[in-house]
């Protein structure tokens, strides 16, 4: 059975592995596919522009595409342009794999008013790119009625560092400290997906990938503060250089809804939990520690 990873990038290369490592031929693609570790076969291709050649016995699809940079231009040409290059290679290649999953995002949801949100909460993103996401999603349902849409919440892990830079340096925004932030690590994001397409039950339409603990960025950024040794960090406040604050027990008033993409929202993982997947870092304690002892590593 061979797997088909579309988009080999930090999350695509760490599900290629992980299929490769329980014996599986795992065919990557990717613009430069010289970079790949060994157990994945790259084939060099722009989906944006190019179709690949798709083995005749490919049996399970990944699509996990990145844009370059975010400019609705971009976005475009990797998420619609790249998958309907995908999904017209299969279908004169006249291959019908048994499953299909794209990575999607749950930025699809605006939802800025702290609520819970899970698969039955309708998606309304923004116009750009979230709804070109949208877009993507829909074009793969209109041709693969059966295949999977998994909207991952902010991943990090081996190279995702961003919040803990932000507090090494001692300062961040108020605005992200206020709202609530959903994550996964990028380890359980790969491992979920190997999951739902190896289980003997059919898998869902859609579900989404984020781990036990929606949280206020606030709580994280004290705890990473607390792990490294350092003082909480300094809250500066968007649009005023200079005026901070030190105080992390009173949250501190949100930005202006329009500053802030992906809303205030907390993401539920009750349908994900249902399959039997059991999180090795459920809650951005045990990833983040993780993080912080070295352990992972950062694919190209």
């Amino acid at each position: 059975m061979t797997i088909l990873i579309a988009g080999c990038g930090d999350l695509g290369t760490e599900v290629g592995l992980r299929f490769a490592a329980l014996g599986h031929r795992v065919v990557g693609l990717r613009r430069n596919a010289a970079v790949l570790p060994a157990g994945i076969e790259g084939q060099s291709v722009d989906l944006s522009t190019a179709k690949p050649v798709v083995p005749a016995d490919t049996q399970i699809v990944i699509v996990a595409i990145a844009a370059g940079n975010p400019s609705p231009a971009v976005y475009r040409a990797a998420y619609v342009d790249g998958l309907q290059n995908l999904l017209d290679a299969l279908d004169e290649a006249d291959v019908s794999p048994r499953r299909v999953l794209l990575v999607s995002s749950t930025a699809v949801y605006d939802v800025s008013d702290e609520s819970w949100v899970d698969e039955q909460t309708p998606a309304n993103p923004r116009p750009g790119t979230d709804a070109i996401l949208l877009e993507a999603e829909r074009m793969l349902h209109a041709r693969l009625p059966a295949a999977v849409v998994f909207r991952l919440s902010g991943i990090y892990g081996p190279g995702r560092e961003r919040l803990i830079t932000q507090v090494r340096g001692g300062r961040t925004t108020a605005s992200a400290s206020a709202r609530h932030t959903n994550r996964i690590h990028r380890d359980d994001a790969a491992a979920a997906i190997v999951h739902l397409m190896l289980r003997e039950e059919e898998p869902a339409p859609l579900y989404i990938g984020v781990d036990s603990a929606p949280v206020r960025g606030g709580e994280v950024l004290a705890f990473l503060a607390e792990e490294l040794g350092l003082p909480v960090p300094t809250l500066e406040a968007p649009g005023t250089p200079g005026a901070t604050t030190t105080t992390t027990a009173v949250p501190a008033r949100p930005a202006p809804r329009d500053s802030q993409r992906g809303g205030d929202k907390r993401l539920r993982n009750r349908l994900l939990l249902s399959t039997g997947f059991t999180f090795s870092y459920p809650t951005y304690r045990e990833g983040y520690r993780a993080v912080l002892a070295g352990r992972g590593i950062r694919h190209p």
